[in-house]
C-alpha cells in the first residue's frame, strides 16, 4: 500500500534524482526482472512532488484531477495529505466508480451520458458525493427529460466559465472551453440555474491553461509566452473578482476553482479562488521542465527495450508511441530520459510499434538494453500499463494497478 505521509527516507531527502546516472541506474536494476514495458512510481519523489503542490497553492486546498494520474492506489495516497481535498474526474463513469470509496467529486467536463446520469438520478446518494459541471440550458434539459425534479434526489451542479484571454491583436489564447466568459454572462445564467426546481449550483470552475499549461523557461517564443501570460493573469484576477462578486446575489457557493500544475502560485494568491486543481505535477512529466517557477521530480518513468541496430548510431525499441493529448507535436511525445543522449527520428517520432532512437548513446545500446522514457503528461502511461511498480529505495515494493488494471477505459 501506498503511504506519502509517513517520514521521508534519508535518500529522499537527498533528492537522488538530482543525480540523474545513479536514479536511472537505480530504476532498470530495480526493475531488471521485469518484461518491458515497464512503468514505475518512484514514492519519495511522488511525496516531494506532492508536499511542494502544497507549498506552491500557498495553503489553498488542491482539488486532484484524476485524468493525470488514473491510479487509484496514488489518488488514495495524495488525498490522504492535509490540504488535498477532493476530486475533480473527467468522466461521469469514472466519477460513479469513484464515488464508492469518496464523497466530494466534481465532474471537470459536461456530460450528456445518459446511462450514466439515469444511474446517478436513481441513487440519492451518488447525487449527494457528484457534482455535474454545466455550461448550457440544454445540460439541464437533458437531465429533467431523464428524471423530472419531483422524482430524483436534488442535482448538485458547478458552473464552467472561460477563463481564457481575449487579446484584440492574438485573439483567442487558451483552450476552447465554456461560452460563458463575463460576469454578466456568468450570472445570468447562474440565475436560470438556480430558478429550476430540482437543481442546485454548488460552484465555478475557471481553468486558465494558457498559465498552466504553456511553459515559459526557454524557446524562441519564451519572451512572447511570458508577456502573455502576464497580461492574461491580470486579466483574470480582475475578471474572476468581478464574477464571483456578481455570484452573491445569486447563490451560496461552495468553491470556486482555479489553476492547473503549472498556475499554483497565481491561482493561490488569487482572492476570489476557494481551491485549486492540479494532478499532472504529481508524476510530473517532461512538458514541467519548460517552467521557469518550478522542478519537479521524476516521480514516474517507463521503459522499453532496445529490440534491433538499424544503424551504428540508432537502437531501435519495441513500442514507445504513448502520446499525450493536445496539439501532435514534440512536447506531447514521451521523451527519452535514459540513457542521456537519445533523441526521437523526425520522420517516425515515438511510434506505436517501434522508437528508433539516434545519438550518441545509442551507439553503445546492445539488443535487450533498457532505455527509460518519460511521459509529456501524466495520464497517457496509465491507458497502456496494467499497473506502475512502486519504487521505494531502490526496491519494487508493491504494485499499484491503474485504470486499465482493473478493468476500467473510461475516455
Amino acid at each position: 500500500m501506498l503511504d506519502l505521509t509517513a517520514d521521508l527516507s534519508p535518500a529522499a531527502a537527498r533528492e537522488p534524482w538530482c543525480e540523474p546516472r545513479s536514479w536511472w541506474r537505480s530504476l532498470t536494476e530495480a526493475t531488471a526482472h521485469l518484461p518491458a514495458p515497464v512503468a514505475v512510481i518512484q514514492r519519495d519523489a511522488l511525496r516531494h512532488n506532492a508536499l511542494d503542490l502544497l507549498v506552491r497553492s500557498g495553503g489553498v486546498p488542491i482539488r486532484v484531477a484524476t485524468k493525470s494520474i488514473r491510479v487509484r492506489g496514488v489518488l488514495d495516497a495524495v488525498l490522504a495529505i492535509p490540504g488535498f481535498r477532493g476530486i475533480l474526474a473527467f468522466t461521469l463513469a469514472e466519477a460513479l466508480w469513484l464515488a464508492e470509496d469518496h464523497d466530494d467529486i466534481v465532474l471537470g467536463y459536461p456530460t450528456v451520458d445518459r446511462a450514466g446520469l439515469e444511474r446517478m438520478l436513481a441513487d440519492e446518494e451518488l447525487a449527494s458525493r457528484i457534482t455535474l459541471m454545466i455550461d448550457d440550458v440544454a445540460h439541464l434539459d437533458l437531465i429533467d427529460s431523464l428524471a423530472a425534479p419531483r422524482t430524483r434526489p436534488e442535482v448538485r451542479v458547478a458552473i464552467d466559465v472561460d477563463a481564457s484571454l481575449r487579446s484584440a491583436t492574438l485573439g483567442h489564447i487558451g483552450v476552447r472551453r465554456s461560452p460563458l466568459f463575463t460576469a454578466s454572462d456568468v450570472a445570468g445564467f447562474a440565475r436560470q440555474v438556480v430558478a429550476r426546481p430540482g437543481f442546485r449550483l454548488t460552484g465555478l470552475q475557471l481553468y486558465e491553461a494558457q498559465i498552466a499549461g504553456q511553459g515559459d523557461a526557454a524557446g524562441v517564443d519564451a519572451p512572447l509566452i511570458r508577456m502573455v501570460q502576464a497580461r492574461s493573469r491580470d486579466e483574470l484576477r480582475v475578471r474572476r473578482a468581478q464574477i464571483a462578486e456578481a455570484m452573491l446575489d445569486v447563490a451560496p457557493l461552495e468553491f470556486i476553482n482555479g489553476g492547473g500544475t503549472g498556475s499554483l502560485e497565481f491561482t493561490g494568491s488569487d482572492q476570489s479562488v476557494t481551491e485549486a486543481t492540479a494532478g499532472s505535477g504529481l508524476l510530473a512529466g517532461h512538458l514541467f521542465d519548460g517552467y521557469r517557477a518550478f522542478r519537479p521530480a521524476p516521480a514516474s518513468a517507463f521503459a522499453f527495450d532496445v529490440v534491433r541496430r538499424p544503424a551504428d548510431d540508432i537502437a531501435t525499441v519495441l513500442g514507445g508511441g504513448w502520446i499525450a493529448s493536445g496539439p501532435p507535436v514534440a512536447s506531447r511525445q514521451p521523451s527519452p530520459a535514459w540513457p542521456q543522449g537519445l533523441r526521437t527520428l523526425p520522420r517516425e517520432a515515438a511510434g506505436e510499434v517501434q522508437t528508433p532512437l539516434q545519438g550518441r548513446a545509442a551507439r553503445d545500446l546492445r539488443i535487450g538494453d533498457r532505455v527509460w522514457f518519460r511521459h509529456a503528461k501524466s495520464g497517457e502511461p496509465a491507458e497502456r500499463v496494467e499497473s506502475y511498480h512502486l519504487i521505494v529505495d531502490g526496491t519494487v515494493v508493491d504494485e499499484l494497478p491503474t485504470y486499465r488494471g482493473e478493468g476500467k477505459a473510461f475516455l
